[in-house]
């Protein structure tokens, strides 16, 4: 284990081999990118569908995403893997997961923490027992920028959590309401477009009245702020209903002129694009996927 370990170091954490206590300096980054990144993923809407351990690299990344899918409609409890029966890594999960992950991590570095095992496992715990504040550190800096925010203030996840709650109340879609933000903090007259996203708009009004108090604390201009959430805010995702008509159309057809397009989309997922705006649409009732399989 010890020189698989060194390996590891040497390869992806040179940093740590000069450290008193190379080991757990390991287990301290290995925990940090792992928060980091599956924060990431979750500010775009993303559901893993398999967090196993055998799929999370101690390198920051990960692999076999197998039955995965992006958020139509946001709330917290959506799963779509045919195989989590549970919802174990049901959206919300996913911080969690990642945790129980880290700990398993650390089981099996236990002896190189130290020569004592209760010290060692003192060592793991508060590494393991840690890892939810370094990952709301991550999630909550995401979310400032997709709100426009470049400062810290203390009320901004009271104010990323209501948003979040007003969208799962009125079954806003994820992608395009932080998208149509984009505009609303360029424009108030483009508000219109975020509150139609809202079955109670009312709720939202009460939520962007906050928002807007708390822009106003910046001193960023509205179009450098519009131009800012654009870079995090994606446009487009591979949306289920497109990813399954791309398969029907190959696997039924032989037509892969529908995968071809919305790969091309695919390519700038950032950028307006008049030809694949239609990609950009949540699915109709009768398109919905619920459910996704290892393999596609």
């Amino acid at each position: 284990m010890a020189l698989l370990a060194r390996h590891v170091m040497e390869r992806h954490y040179p940093e740590c081999l000069d450290c008193e206590q190379p080991a757990l300096k390991l287990l301290e980054r290995v925990a940090q990118r792992q928060a980091a990144l599956v924060a990431r993923w979750m500010q775009v809407g993303f559901i893993h569908g398999v967090m196993n351990t055998d799929n999370m690299s101690v390198s920051g990344e990960t692999i076999d995403y197998g039955p995965c899918a992006f958020m139509d409609a946001y709330h917290p409890e959506t799963v779509f893997s045919a195989i989590d029966r549970n919802g174990r890594y049901a959206f919300s999960n996913q911080s969690r997961v990642a945790q129980w992950n880290i700990a398993r991590f650390a089981e099996t570095l236990l002896p190189l923490l130290d020569p004592s095992p209760d010290r060692a496992l003192e060592l793991a715990n508060a590494v393991i027992q840690g890892f939810p504040a370094i990952f709301e550190k991550y999630w909550l800096a995401g979310m400032r920028t997709k709100l426009g925010l470049k400062q810290e203030a203390p009320e901004d996840l009271a104010l990323v959590q209501k948003l979040l709650h007003f969208m799962q109340e009125g079954g806003a879609d994820f992608t395009l309401t932080f998208r149509r933000l984009c505009l609303a903090a360029e424009d108030s007259q483009s508000e219109g477009q975020v509150r139609k996203g809202f079955s109670a708009p009312d709720a939202y009004d009460l939520w962007a009245a906050e928002w807007r108090e708390r822009m106003a604390l910046e001193t960023t201009s509205p179009s450098e702020r519009s131009a800012s959430m654009r870079t995090v805010n994606p446009a487009l995702i591979p949306r289920n209903h497109r990813v399954a008509q791309a398969i029907s159309a190959a696997s039924e057809r032989g037509d892969f002129s529908v995968f071809e397009r919305l790969r091309e989309a695919l390519q700038k997922p950032y950028d307006e694009s008049a030809p694949f705006e239609d990609l950009q649409d949540p699915p109709l009732p009768q398109e919905r996927v619920l459910r996704t399989f290892c393999g596609t």
